[in-house]
């Protein structure tokens, strides 16, 4: 089966001047087939093959899902959109639907998915469950397209800074960086100098410039994952890069947070300065580290996926940007040094609440009962 799919031909139907994200409709759709082991071609072949209508414009992950599902067409009234044809036949009738966009004559061996219905499918690599975007491509819905576009990128379970503070900041910004050829690699990389500068700022008690500095930076790192999958650009040395730098950095800035209180005069006795700083770095790596245990005992699957309060505690769990919530509220009444303790504390309690969940996963498996996301469930 996996050598079948590598082999299939995708086509772009028609023509259309209209661009998403400085791409034509002809580009996007190479560059989403690239990015799952496909090739493009300019003619519809004599057999299998993915078909995508020029005159429309749909999220990437409707083509993963129509990969898993010979004989899919999914239309937009009546139109065929998106398809994978079984054979030359199906692939010459859908292209001639889509060529003169009018629905398909006859739907015999297909199985027809309408968008109106509101379908909904599972986006594993965003943890989420959506019926995402299929719209017409035309001038005037470009930025609502681009939108849907933007917001569709966005993971269902995360943080709650990332998910409801800064997304349309990072909108503009991701608008901005494909209007101007900015990459996504180039966007990490002034994040991170803007990482490296609050955490020098943190060194030496300049809280409120670090924070504005890491706001920066962590507006940055939503826009570069944004960019790249918005524009389909994303590549193994940026996911490198970028989560490299997520994992990294934030016990850099607990332990330096903690050294910039002298300036302050809100130094901590060595006592408490260790007992703060072991909570949070080792806090932090066993939370890295029992999400990496849950993510290879379970298909892959994240553990903030599991059930309803996992993806509800992602919100607000002992994260970098939560932290930084925390940090901001002790810095606001004048004490940096409080805020740090509370982030020990915090981060105890999140290491808790994964401890018995990864424990409470192995009672589940050692039943016999396979885990699965509540986001797959229909």
């Amino acid at each position: 089966m996996v050598d079948k799919v590598q082999s299939l031909p995708v086509v772009t139907v028609g023509n259309n001047p209209i661009q998403l994200w400085g791409l034509s409709p002809a580009t996007r759709v190479d560059r989403i087939a690239r990015a799952n082991g496909l090739s493009s071609q300019d003619t519809v072949p004599d057999g299998p093959a993915i078909l995508s209508s020029a005159a429309h414009a749909w999220d990437p992950a409707w083509f993963r899902h129509v990969l898993t599902q010979p004989g899919m067409v999914l239309t937009l009234a009546g139109v065929p959109a998106l398809a994978y044809a079984r054979d030359g036949a199906q692939a010459r009738a859908i292209a001639s639907a889509m060529a003169a966009g009018v629905p398909l004559g006859s739907h015999q061996g297909l199985a027809i998915v309408a968008y109106e219905d509101g379908p909904t499918i599972e986006n594993k690599q965003l943890r989420k469950r959506e019926t995402p975007f299929l719209m017409t491509l035309e001038a005037d819905s470009v930025r609502a397209i681009e939108r849907a576009s933007y917001f569709g990128a966005y993971k269902g379970v995360t943080d709650v800074l990332t998910k409801y503070l800064w997304p349309e900041w990072a909108l503009v910004l991701t608008r901005v960086c494909a209007r101007w050829g900015v990459t996504p690699n180039m966007v990490t990389a002034v994040g991170a100098a803007f990482c490296v500068i609050a955490t020098v700022l943190f060194a030496y008690g300049y809280y409120w410039f670090g924070m504005a500095a890491g706001l920066v930076f962590m507006v940055l790192d939503t826009v570069d994952g944004k960019l790249a999958r918005c524009t389909i650009t994303s590549s193994a040395w940026g996911n490198v890069f970028d989560h490299g730098m997520d994992l990294v950095h934030p016990p850099f800035w607990w332990w330096f947070w903690a050294t910039g209180l002298a300036s302050w005069g809100l130094a901590f006795d060595e006592a408490t300065f260790w007992w703060v700083q072991g909570v949070i770095q080792i806090g932090y790596w066993v939370q890295r580290l029992i999400e990496g245990v849950f993510m290879r005992q379970n298909g892959m699957m994240h553990i903030h996926v599991w059930r309803r309060f996992d993806s509800q505690f992602r919100l607000i769990t002992a994260r970098r940007n939560p932290n930084m919530v925390i940090l901001f509220v002790g810095t606001a009444f004048s004490r940096p040094d409080l805020g740090l303790i509370a982030v020990a504390w915090w981060t105890a309690v999140s290491c808790l609440v994964h401890t018995v969940r990864l424990v409470q996963a192995w009672i589940v498996r050692a039943r016999g009962v396979t885990i699965t996301s509540w986001l797959s469930e229909d």
